[in-house]
């Protein structure tokens, strides 16, 4: 397993030491893990969002296929009860 060593502000420890304190996070160790996953899952994300508005810009859908969108949505809203 790697290792990570970094400085952050005073302010922004001790507010993670807070929420160590609270039973929030079991670590300091932890939260480092958890931020540096929910940062790079959002990152790899948007790339893949903009990949495929990439593949929407360059391959249209057609007609066709936003008219059978379109319809397909009134079918299922029209199955619903309310």
């Amino acid at each position: 397993m790697a290792q990570f060593v970094t400085r952050l502000e005073d302010s922004l420890a001790e507010r993670v030491d807070s929420l160590v304190e609270a039973g929030v996070l079991a670590s300091r160790s932890e939260a480092v893990r958890l931020g540096l996953e929910a940062l790079t899952d959002r990152l790899e994300r948007e790339r893949i969002g903009r990949q495929i508005v990439k593949g929407y810009q360059r391959m249209p859908e057609t007609e066709e296929e936003l008219a059978w969108a379109d319809q397909s949505l009134e079918e299922m809203l029209s199955e619903e009860p309310w």
